[in-house]
């Protein structure tokens, strides 16, 4: 059917089949060769019967003897070999010294030897098991080749090719009959790996194979009646040649006949001949499996069948009928023949999930949706599905093993539909920098109210489902599995049906079928708390009261405008923690982080959250319930998770909510400051709210920290600390410093400087306080030197203020406004100290030190340089002043020495 390099892909299947038959069959021969091993031990093992009384004379020489050649004790550290006893033949052989009649009499019958236990060497596996192996693959290849030579030279005729086709299937299936009852008769046992019968049969049955289905496929020698007819003739054939001579014929059999359709090739495909054939082929190989209860056959054939779909699926015009027929006939005979416990399946243990049984019914629905897919939501493929679908859902409800198909159903039933959505959408896939090149779809003409009927189906099919469920089983894995496919399905095909028809804006219809849902989920939830307690049941209670939320959740979506959706998220966030406290299930505290994790990435999309529509009230706007309401919600849901533990989902949650505090107070910020332009540069009150916030923040997270002993508390006050410091040093004293650029800093008091340097240094400086004692020296030094630093700053600006007004970047600086600095910094530091002293803080004496010392420093290298006059003498006086009164501190009141009374005069003796 198909030319070119499918014939090296069939090539290439044959040999990988064949080495994998021979691995099982060397593993096969050990086995065996070490059962003959233990079996000779066995029979050396056996007490030996004694031999016949021997003549008189030879029983009084005989203990001589024996006691002669009886060896010593063994050692203990000989092997336990060594202490077995002499071989047979020893002990019956007569004495060597014996004479008499009895001398000159025949030594007894040596018994049988065991089997030839050794491992056989290269040159034997060569000659016997390799050799026969590739000589059936080539038998078989021959076959297939001179046919296909045949055709393309025209040597012979259409009949004749397929009469000698036939003629060397029936030779080969003879010899291996033939060769297998010789060696039955001669009982000569077949060698563990190279079975000469097994071969021979093998390539006859492939050969019969490749001859009926080109004397049907390509010629219409047969009609499809009859071809049906001879191929399951030779596919029952193969499964009663498979009985007789084991797997390996099985897994040549399968193999040839899967590959079969690539080494008879046409330049037409009929898929209608192809999926006829692949359904008998399947057939006898299922029921092979079953018998022999071969899983490696049940997961060869439907790995072979799926593959078969995708010739098929590349082509502009899928012909889905055909397509449609291999999947559903598939899909019946796994259900009939591979699920444990369902129909003609092999028998399980209730409450048991079987990976070969659900993985079956997942493969042909997973090929089902490719169909789906690959011909654009046509009527007929995705009639195929819905039916396939239900056919899981049935074939699970009978039987346990088949339970873990219903995921594959609903994860499958998703990707249909939100595919048909993005379809019908193709503006969701378009990014701001704009469509990537062939990825946007083109509209589907599909019909919408066939779409409509399969989505209400299978939400009610699931739904029912999965709360009908409850109860069935003695497996606590079994109700759940159907409670999260009956609670997620609903939602996922009512937020897929959202965006195809609604177009993700508005839309009360779809608020009111949200809000049913809910009310749904709500009924379930109330009549399994009132169950008696069976396995699972309060897992799916809280599965059910989860959709309930997240039904709710999207009404509102669906009623309301598009940031609700994050505020909705977020809702379902703290209501699946508070679910959780209320059933103390670990997949609810990491169903809420995941919640939180979603509206993190909502987030990350548009900031905005509303995008332009965020309005221009300060405070009260978009911004506030898109991050307020989250970070709330966020907040309360970490402390409905701590109550039961310090995990990862409550750090995602924890995490979550500092961040979202952040942006509020963030956004908010630039919201005020630039008017509602949010996209405009930033400004020197943006900065100066900025850091005031930010170090607020961490001074609560530091006082939260050691009551929580939060692993996220700690990491999000070192983070805020760090982002208040770079904010303070990068924007307030580079890039909106007013001694640098214009700004207008506004009144002589209450003013931005106030703001901007006043308060942070206030902030740092309480920030400093808050980590004594609980981090490093370094780090709350740090700290407080950026307090003194801001607030020296303060005070030069402030003075600056007063002989410039509230431009400070212009003007000459004059004498008076020089000395003024120097009297300023010099009571800035006389402050710091009377606050050590009074305090008793060695911390602000250091300040005081440091600002001081910059006061001298300033005297000597500007003041002495640019003061004239009084002021220079003023300025020097009050330092000279300031600075021996600090003195005098020091020495009578910090580090007063007691002066020892001089010692007493002795009296004279």
């Amino acid at each position: 059917m198909f030319d070119g390099p499918f014939d090296v892909f069939a090539l290439i299947i044959a040999i990988i089949a064949i080495l994998i038959a021979i691995k099982a069959s060397s593993q096969a021969a050990e086995l065996r060769r070490k059962f003959n091993a233990l079996e000779e031990r066995f029979y050396a093992l056996r007490p030996v019967q004694p031999p016949p009384p021997l003549p008189v004379q030879t029983q009084v020489e005989a203990p001589a003897t024996a006691a002669a050649a009886e060896p010593p004790p063994l050692a203990p550290e000989a092997d336990a070999e060594a202490a077995m006893p002499p071989p047979v033949t020893a002990a019956l052989s007569p004495p060597p010294l014996a004479s008499g009649p009895q001398a000159d009499a025949p030594p007894p019958p040596l018994p049988a030897r065991a089997p030839d236990s050794r491992e056989p060497g290269f040159e034997e596996r060569l000659g016997t098991r390799w050799v026969v192996w590739i000589g059936g693959l080539a038998l078989a290849l021959g076959g297939f080749f001179m046919v296909r030579y045949s055709i393309e030279a025209g040597l012979l005729g259409p009949g004749v090719r397929v009469f000698l086709g036939g003629l060397f299937a029936a030779a080969l299936l003879a010899a291996g009959e033939w060769t297998r009852r010789k060696e039955s008769i001669s009982n000569i046992a077949a060698l563990p790996i190279a079975n000469i019968p097994a071969i021979l049969t093998a390539a006859g049955t492939a050969v019969a194979f490749a001859t009926i289905y080109a004397a049907y496929a390509l010629y219409g020698f047969l009609v499809p009646a009859t071809a049906f007819v001879l191929l399951g003739i030779v596919a029952m054939c193969t499964l009663a040649a498979a009985l007789l001579h084991g797997p390996a014929l099985a897994g040549l059999g399968v193999v040839g006949a899967f590959v079969t359709p690539l080494l008879v090739s046409s330049g037409k495909p009929d898929y209608w001949a192809l999926y006829i054939y692949l359904a008998v082929v399947t057939a006898a190989s299922f029921g092979l499996a079953r018998i022999r209860l071969w899983r490696w056959l049940a997961v060869t054939t439907i790995a072979f069948a799926v593959l078969w779909l995708f010739p098929g699926l590349d082509t502009e015009q899928v012909q889905v009928a055909p397509h449609a027929f291999h999947v559903i006939a598939g899909f019946v005979l796994a259900a009939l023949l591979v699920v444990c416990g369902f129909m003609f399946g092999p028998a399980i243990e209730d409450g048991e999930i079987e990976p070969i049984s659900s993985g079956a019914l997942g493969a042909y629905l997973f090929g089902a949706m490719l169909i789906v897919l690959s011909s654009a939501h046509a009527d007929l493929a995705l009639v195929t599905f819905a039916l396939l679908v239900g056919g899981t859902l049935f074939v699970a409800w009978r039987t346990s093993a088949a339970t873990g198909a219903i995921g594959a159903a609903a994860a499958t039933v998703f990707i249909v539909f939100a595919e048909w959505a993005v379809r019908a959408n193709p503006d969701m896939l378009v990014l701001p920098g704009g469509p990537i090149a062939g990825i946007g779809p083109t509209a589907t003409d599909s019909s919408v109210t066939l779409h409509l009927v399969t989505a209400a189906i299978f939400a009610a099919g699931f739904g029912i489902a999965g709360f009908l469920a409850q109860g069935r089983s003695n497996s606590a894995i079994i109700p759940v599995v159907w409670s999260v496919a009956g609670v997620a399905t609903p939602i996922a095909i009512l937020v897929a049906l959202y965006a195809r028809i609604a177009h993700l804006d508005r839309s009360i219809p779809f608020a009111i079928l949200a809000v049913l849902l809910a009310a749904a989920f709500g009924a379930a939830t109330e009549a399994l708390t009132r169950r008696e307690t069976r396995p699972g049941t309060m897992i799916s209670a809280a599965l059910f009261a989860t959709g309930t939320l997240g039904a709710l959740a999207l009404a509102l979506t669906f009623a309301l405008e598009k940031g609700w959706l994050t505020i909705a998220l977020a809702l379902m966030s703290l209501g699946t923690a508070w679910i959780s406290l209320q059933r103390p299930i670990p997949f609810l505290r990491w169903l809420a982080a995941i919640f939180a994790g979603l509206v993190t990435a909502r987030i990350a999309y548009d900031p905005r959250i509303v995008g332009d529509a965020v309005g221009t009230t300060p405070i009260f706007n978009w911004l506030l319930w898109g991050y307020g309401l989250p970070a709330a919600s966020f907040w309360a849901a970490s402390l409905f998770l701590r109550r039961r533990a310090d995990d990862p989902p409550l750090r995602m949650v924890e995490t979550a909510a500092i961040l979202f505090t952040a942006l509020l107070a963030f956004t908010e910020i630039r919201h005020f400051a630039t008017g509602g332009d949010m996209i405009s540069p930033p400004s020197l009150l943006e900065f100066a709210l900025q850091v005031c916030v930010t170090l607020s923040m961490a001074i609560g997270l530091e006082r939260l920290r050691l009551r929580s002993h939060s692993v996220v508390h700690d990491v999000g006050a070192v983070i805020l600390t760090a982002i208040g410091g770079l904010v303070s040093v990068g924007g307030l004293l580079i890039l909106e410093n007013p001694l640098i650029w214009r700004i207008d800093v506004g009144g002589a008091v209450f003013n931005l400087l106030l703001l901007g340097y006043a308060l942070p240094a206030v902030l740092m400086l309480l920030l400093s306080y808050a980590v004594a004692g609980s981090r490093g020296k370094a780090y709350a030094n740090t700290i407080a030197g950026g307090a003194l630093v801001f607030a020296l700053a303060y005070v030069t600006l402030e003075i600056r203020r007063f002989y410039h007004g509230p431009i400070l970047s212009t003007g000459p600086t004059t004498g008076a406004e020089q000395y003024t600095y120097s009297i300023g910094w010099l009571g800035f530091g006389v402050v710091l100290l009377g606050v050590g002293i009074l305090v008793n803080s060695e911390r602000a004496r250091l300040a005081s030190a440091a600002v001081i010392a910059l006061t001298i420093l300033k005297a000597f290298v500007i003041d002495m340089s640019t003061l004239t006059g009084v002021y220079r003498a003023l300025s020097f006086m009050g330092l000279g002043i300031v600075l021996v009164a600090i003195g005098w501190l020091y020495q009578r009141i910090l580090f007063r020495r007691q002066v020892a009374p001089p010692p007493a005069p002795q009296s004279g003796s």
